[in-house]
């Protein structure tokens, strides 16, 4: 893994993320883009303003990037800055398309946002903003909770449905875990009516091990209705420092129920949520 990506719109929610960011980013010793993306005051239109005021972009981008760079000193320190670390100012009137270039010309591996944001239609809210990047982004999502203090990523829940596609994931959440030294419990909550959980749990632990070499890997499943509350509570008795599902895109009765997972897990905000999208899984590894 080579980049990752933090966006901030200014709010107290974003940062825990960017100390997150930041701690992530010296952890692993990758390049880290921090941005932020700003549109023009739509009160006269850009069109009749580019005219009579021809520096107006200019100064904008250097207000902004001034803006960025102090939010920066506030909360990490004046001696944050070094060569492995980049401000990048976007201006467009769509916050996911804004962050989305970015990561592109950066070759973001992960974009690392807060779970919520404080600027009105524009916030980065779990649910809104951060739900279509989850969708639209060229890598994966990590949303940081607010009150998220500390940083050391020791265990790693991953949250399967024994597909192909989590085999994928978990090969490249390895690129994370491997420096790190951490554990990946890899968990299924099977409902009563799913007979077969343990002899699926069997057949994805074989073809795993085909594919996976890492060797700090657990398996765990549990048979409970209540999917959500399961894991939950097995976040906290393993005292998980990071949750990661997998968004699919087929269709089918499997399909909704795990979306309704993760759309609960992504407000339950209490561990950091990464969230990788079946057409993006295979760009975290460059």
């Amino acid at each position: 893994m080579k980049t990752i990506l933090y966006a901030t719109d200014y709010s107290e929610n974003s940062v825990a993320a960017l100390k997150y960011a930041y701690a992530l980013n010296t952890q692993l010793g990758t390049r880290l883009v921090i941005t932020h993306v700003f549109d023009y005051p739509a009160v006269l239109g850009t069109e009749v303003l580019s005219e009579p005021f021809p520096n107006l972009e200019k100064d904008n981008f250097k207000m902004h990037r001034s803006n960025l760079d102090k939010f920066c000193n506030e909360h990490l320190g004046k001696d944050w800055n070094a060569p492995n670390i980049q401000l990048e100012i976007v201006e467009n009137k769509s916050v996911i398309q804004g962050i989305n270039t970015i990561a592109n010309e950066w070759h973001a591996n992960i974009i690392l946002v807060g779970m919520k944001g404080g600027s009105g239609i524009r916030e980065l809210i779990m649910g809104s903003t951060t739900k279509q990047l989850i969708e639209n982004a060229p890598c994966p999502i990590l949303a940081i909770p607010a009150d998220m203090s500390h940083v050391e990523i020791k265990t790693i829940v991953y949250a399967t449905d024994f597909e192909e596609e989590d085999i994928h994931t978990i090969n490249r959440l390895v690129e994370i875990a491997k420096p790190l030294n951490a554990k990946i419990n890899v968990v299924h909550i099977s409902t009563k009516k799913e007979y077969k959980g343990d002899m699926q749990m069997e057949w994805f632990k074989d073809a795993l091990k085909e594919r996976v070499t890492y060797k700090n890997i657990e398996f765990k499943l549990f048979i409970s209705d209540d999917i959500f509350n399961s894991l939950r509570i097995y976040l906290g008795d393993v005292d998980a420092d990071l949750v990661v599902m997998l968004e699919r895109e087929k269709k089918g009765l499997k399909k909704w129920l795990h979306q309704d997972l993760v759309k609960k897990m992504e407000s339950y905000g209490r561990v950091p949520l990464m969230s990788f999208n079946e057409h993006n899984h295979q760009t975290l590894k460059y």
